[in-house]
């Protein structure tokens, strides 16, 4: 019973770890688009919007999965929780980078076809985004493991 305990109470601590990078990466989304990001997402149901950070989230969630799985060392609970967060922020600076790089590239205000939605429809820049998101974070997942 008692490693049932442990290891329900580093699950809950690899969890904080990992709601707060997840916190680290939508306050980072919000600052980058126009608009506040969950008014977009929660009030006016943007689709770019939430296509955009349904990519970003699924994108930290694959990095801290792989950060975690690579954790489980002699170094000690300290020492995983370091590198989940850590390997977590790097995601979070890189995915930050993609959205530079595709935003640079494509016409208009930095981010603002992203959150473009006609006729209930979402501007195929979202998907990019959110795709771009996804690819990075498989390559950082893979560098982690």
């Amino acid at each position: 019973m008692g490693e049932i305990l442990e290891s329900a109470g580093e699950t809950l601590l690899y969890g904080l770890v990992g709601f707060a990078v997840m916190a680290v990466a939508f306050v980072a989304l919000d600052l980058l688009t126009p608009g506040h990001l969950a008014r977009q997402v929660w009030k006016e149901r943007n689709k770019g919007a939430s296509i955009l950070l349904a990519g970003q989230m699924l994108g930290v969630g694959i990095v801290l999965r792989a950060a975690i799985g690579a954790s489980e060392s002699e170094d000690g609970l300290d020492d995983g929780l370091l590198s989940t967060a850590l390997y977590g922020l790097a995601g979070v600076v890189l995915m930050t980078l993609v959205f530079f790089v595709v935003a640079a590239l494509t016409p208009g205000r930095r981010g603002a076809s992203v959150m473009e939605d006609r006729d209930g429809h979402a501007h195929p820049a979202a998907w990019v985004h959110g795709a771009m998101y996804l690819g990075t974070a498989l390559m950082v997942g893979a560098a982690v493991s």
